[in-house]
């Protein structure tokens, strides 16, 4: 599953928030569906891995099945993944 979280932030007179996914696969294939770059992945290969990605490709990874979350059910999300300091097996 790929999610998107609700944040707001202003990047170059864009908003922006962030998408990550269960797997890297499903992350990386989404960012091919809804035009973004591979290499603006952002910490490939950690448990913070993700894309910063405008409002335009956030309501097209939308359509396509990404679940929208907020900011803090997604850090919740990444507290849960191997590597994070906060991470407990």
């Amino acid at each position: 599953m790929v999610y998107i979280d609700n944040f707001n932030a202003c990047y170059r007179g864009m908003k922006m928030c962030h998408m990550i996914a269960d797997s890297t696969e499903e992350l990386l294939t989404m960012a091919d569906q809804i035009g973004v770059n591979r290499k603006w992945i952002q910490d490939a290969g950690t448990y913070n891995e993700h894309f910063d990605i405008c409002q335009a490709k956030k309501a097209k990874a939308l359509r396509l099945g990404a679940q929208e979350v907020t900011l803090l059910q997604l850090g919740r999300m990444l507290i849960k993944r191997p590597g994070h300091p906060l991470y407990q097996p």
